[in-house]
């Protein structure tokens, strides 16, 4: 190789790396999509709910799994196991089974839905099920609740 080709290499190898540097800065200054607050359902009350559930099924997990298997046509063991599963709470599981069942869908798939992508939290798997806020179907998730604490003996968080 000429002298002469080898100083054309070098700056154009420079400038290639330079703008893989650039770009790789650009990338890391880009901020990622923020993850919602668990449980992010997007109503503060249906969030307060939701905690207030993980502890009530900590101390009462037959009277929880009771409540899914009963009033949201889930199979009891069905919810034992998913109680077992490292990701995910009570409250998980009841906001997974309750969306199904306002959305016409098996708790199952809502799992799955939750499962494959919960950046948005809650809020923006229910919205993929068009369960949006204000509609009929989430004033009857909202009202399940109601339902539950009532069934629970339990002062709304």
């Amino acid at each position: 190789m000429h002298a002469h080709s080898r100083f054309r290499i070098v700056p154009a190898r420079l400038c290639l790396a330079l703008g893989l540097l650039a770009c790789g800065l650009a990338h890391a200054a880009t901020p990622a999509p923020p993850q919602a607050e668990w449980p992010g359902s997007g109503d503060a009350s249906v969030d307060r709910h939701l905690k207030d559930i993980n502890d009530y099924a900590a101390r009462y997990p037959a009277a929880f799994a009771d409540e899914m298997a009963r009033y949201y046509s889930v199979p009891r063991a069905y919810v034992e196991a998913m109680m077992k599963q490292p990701d995910w709470s009570a409250g998980d599981i009841y906001m997974a089974c309750a969306v199904a069942q306002v959305a016409g869908q098996p708790c199952r798939a809502v799992v799955r839905e939750w499962s494959r992508d919960h950046a948005g939290g809650w809020r923006a798997v229910a919205e993929r099920l068009d369960v949006h806020p204000g509609t009929a179907d989430y004033r009857r998730l909202r009202k399940g609740l109601d339902d539950t604490y009532r069934r629970w003996e339990r002062p709304a968080p």
